[in-house]
């Protein structure tokens, strides 16, 4: 089939880059002309594992290329996914306005019957209104369109797999004819088993926040739990095994640590706790979800002070900025709380990610941006781990002592190995680790 990707972020254009592997003809359509010269080149302008060589075979193969051109889009293809951001208001609800402003740009150039399949995280009512935005721009004789939903479950880090090999494809639509549209563009993966849920717009729509509403509730939950065990002397990670191995609770989302981030967790939250509010429901759990989190970032200082003092003049290292590994992304990130606090309490912070660094140094002050870990590390009083890079985990902890001038070594994410850590005559702190 033939189809546009409106919106090349890390959902758009990891869209557009599995639908042509998949064997459709894709053109990515972004007002960025940098970002869509890079995207041309074959390279993504992100850090996705898996993305570019995907992006370079379908361009080579003539199935692929991008453009800032609404009207090119609209005359080569009458299936047009959206994938464009809607970060959050100051009030946890979702700004549209990129949305509408892509219709604004699309639809006066659409010929003959289009169906334009929304992929943005939203809430429920987005589609009609868009609907209803459309049918005015629309003049006489263009043909119709009609808008259907279908919302992202990928996480960065993997969302070239997630895209191709989701557990399900959630897909809201009003007629049968947007539905069987819809079949044919899946068809490929869900002739492979995946299961393709095709239901009403408002379900569509508060699939994906519910999702990760629910998500984030896991990992609040067994941070509080994680808290309870250092005051009682369990081990959070037995707790979650024996937990995880139950099929009702599932051990996926079970690891604690300092809390969550990113671009889709804490607006996804806000934003459903809103929408109920909106409508005459309190959703106290969601409440605490959010209150959790943020005290969890905050832990990590309690424990450094617990160890040195005042951290007045101490060398804090923190390995890793990024709110997850194998992404640049800084959203949200604990990073960003961590190294607040820690200025404000008069520590000399070094910090080091191998991805992250470009996009932190412009959210980012009063770090000494390190070139490697061991140069974040050298003359340290204590050291964070942050985000567990795969190198972090790699490394020779002899070497770290006799880099460092103290011994904590704060586990934020519980990735290292404590005996490791503890043999090279360091002090190892997990989180919950008893």
């Amino acid at each position: 089939m033939k189809m546009s990707v409106i919106g090349c972020g890390h959902l758009g254009a990891t869209h557009a880059a599995c639908m042509a592997s998949l064997g459709h003809e894709v053109i990515g359509v972004d007002i960025d002309e940098g970002k869509v010269s890079l995207l041309n080149s074959g390279k993504g302008w992100f850090h996705e594992p898996d993305l570019d060589p995907m992006l370079a075979e379908s361009i080579a193969a003539g199935r692929l290329r991008f453009t800032t051109d609404f009207a090119e889009a609209a005359e080569f293809a009458s299936v047009h996914f959206i994938g464009v951001a809607t970060p959050g208001h100051a009030d946890g609800s979702y700004d549209m306005s990129q949305l509408r402003a892509v219709l604004t740009s699309l639809v006066p150039h659409l010929r003959g019957d289009c169906l334009i399949i929304g992929k943005s995280t939203v809430t429920p009512g987005t589609a009609a209104s868009l609907q209803a935005l459309a049918d005015r721009l629309l003049r006489p004789g263009q043909g119709r369109v009609e808008v259907a939903w279908n919302p992202e479950f990928l996480r960065e880090g993997c969302a070239v797999a997630d895209t191709l090999r989701p557990d399900r494809i959630v897909v809201g639509a009003v007629t049968e004819a947007a539905a069987e549209t819809i079949r044919e563009v899946y068809r490929p993966q869900t002739d492979a088993g995946i299961p393709l849920v095709l239901t009403d717009l408002p379900t569509s729509e508060l699939a994906k926040g519910a999702a990760n509403a629910f998500l984030a509730t896991k990992i609040s939950f067994i941070n509080e739990i994680a808290n309870v065990c250092e005051e009682t002397g369990a081990d959070v990670l037995e707790v979650a095994r024996g937990m995880g191995l139950d099929q009702r609770i599932g051990k996926h989302f079970l690891r604690p640590g300092i809390g969550f981030g990113g671009s889709c967790f804490p607006k996804d939250v806000s934003a459903l706790k809103q929408l109920a509010g909106n409508s005459g429901y309190h959703f106290q759990l969601l409440t605490a979800v959010i209150e959790v989190n943020e005290l969890q970032k905050r832990r990590v200082v309690g424990k450094l002070q617990k160890h040195l003092g005042t951290l007045v003049g101490k060398q804090i290292a923190l390995l890793g900025l990024a709110f997850k590994a194998n992404t640049d992304d800084m959203r949200e990130a604990s990073s960003l709380v961590l190294s607040a606090r820690l200025n404000a309490d008069g520590a000399i912070v070094s910090a080091y990610d191998p991805v992250a660094e470009q996009e932190a140094r412009t959210l980012m002050s009063g770090l000494d941006f390190a070139d490697t870990a061991m140069d974040a590390l050298r003359d340290a009083d204590a050291v964070v781990l942050v985000t567990e890079w795969s190198e972090f985990l790699e490394l020779d902890w002899h070497d770290v002592a006799q880099a460092m001038s103290g011994k904590l070594v704060i586990d934020g994410r519980n990735a290292l190995d404590p005996e490791a850590v503890r043999a090279a005559g360091l002090l190892y702190e997990g989180i919950g680790r008893g």
